[in-house]
């Protein structure tokens, strides 16, 4: 419902060509694309599938990609837009594109297309989930229900038990657990997860071994001169619900674990989940002190010059598994959506 609203909000603002109206003022420097999957299209009967969301095909990214080079815009690593933004070189509107958490598609999919396109882009590795130490929870939720006509589960202190025999079932249950999920301390949130995925007969492990990059194949991508490798916590721990010293040991731990496979300390991180309720000023100012050059949130915006003060929370543009249209990334590189997201604010920081 939600996406659904969004997308006849962004059709009006395409089709009516209000967009370009705001585009010389709010276009900025340019922008960092967020990708989490880079899958071919899914085949299942079910319609059930919430993560769906953050999943694009190969076809889209290359479509993408084309796109962005056919319209003059310069496709260049994190490393030379950070440098551009911090001596203030001119240049025309650039793009990146980062993937974040570590995904297998990302090597077997993902990488092909950027060679095809000599385009780099970054990977934010969470080692816990390379190490295999880290469940991938969101996938382990949706999976016990996609296996299951009947869950039960307690919820601040409540059972409940939902009916999941339809999607449409399905998916009502998955909103009412995930957002709670999401609520609740880290570990807490762990252990509830293993605890539902016993109950109802779901390997985590074997997700994570399904979805997950091993280190090999991690090695493989950091020696492409068009892939940079960055941190991503251990853990996948929302940063802000951690007390600082355990959010500086996600900060430092994790880019330790990466030098210690690849050869070579990250230079940049960006925080898990990256919404203002997961990665605030606080944390912000941990990653500067943990010695990143800078950090990307999911906080939706374009680039600005003014971004030189705050390298710490850079903003990112979402390639959304249910955006996939060159309409929405027409909208994306005018800026309008973002300056109507952000109440014409700029910078997104507090």
């Amino acid at each position: 419902m939600r996406a659904r609203i969004i997308r006849t909000g962004l059709d009006a603002l395409y089709l009516t060509r209000a967009f370009r109206l705001l585009e010389r003022r709010w276009a900025g420097m340019g922008l960092v694309f967020m990708l989490h999957h880079i899958k071919p299209t899914r085949e299942s009967a079910s319609r059930f599938h919430p993560n769906g969301i953050l999943e694009i095909t190969p076809e889209f990214l290359a479509i993408v990609i084309g796109h962005l080079k056919a319209s003059g815009i310069e496709l260049i690593s994190l490393g030379q837009a950070v440098n551009r933004l911090v001596s203030g070189e001119s240049g025309g509107r650039f793009a990146c594109f980062t993937i974040d958490d570590g995904y297998r598609d990302n090597f077997q999919n993902a990488l092909p297309v950027f060679r095809r396109f000599d385009c780099p882009f970054a990977v934010f590795v969470a080692t816990g989930i390379v190490d295999g130490t880290t469940e991938l929870w969101w996938l382990g939720l949706e999976e016990a229900l996609a296996v299951n006509e009947r869950v039960t589960v307690v919820l601040d202190g409540t059972e409940r038990t939902f009916e999941t025999a339809t999607d449409a079932a399905k998916q009502e249950a998955y909103e009412a657990i995930y957002w709670p999920m999401r609520a609740m301390p880290e570990k807490e949130q762990r252990a509830f997860i293993r605890d539902l995925c016993e109950k109802c007969g779901v390997d985590l492990a074997k997700i994570r071994d399904r979805e997950a990059m091993n280190w090999h194949e991690v090695r493989r991508m950091a020696d492409d001169p068009l892939v940079t490798i960055g941190a991503h916590t251990v853990d996948h721990f929302a940063l802000a619900k951690l007390e600082p010293d355990d959010a500086m040991h996600e900060l430092t731990r994790s880019r330790e674990r990466i030098a210690e496979e690849t050869g070579r300390a990250p230079e940049f991180f960006c925080y898990p989940y990256g919404d203002p309720g997961s990665a605030g000023p606080r944390d912000f100012d941990l990653a500067a002190r943990a010695g990143y050059r800078a950090a990307f949130t999911t906080r939706k915006g374009m680039v600005f010059p003014e971004h030189t003060s705050h390298l710490h929370a850079l903003p990112r543009v979402s390639l959304n598994g249910d955006y996939q249209a060159l309409r929405y990334v027409d909208l994306y590189l005018s800026g309008a959506p973002f300056a109507l997201w952000n109440r014409f604010r700029r910078i997104d920081a507090a």
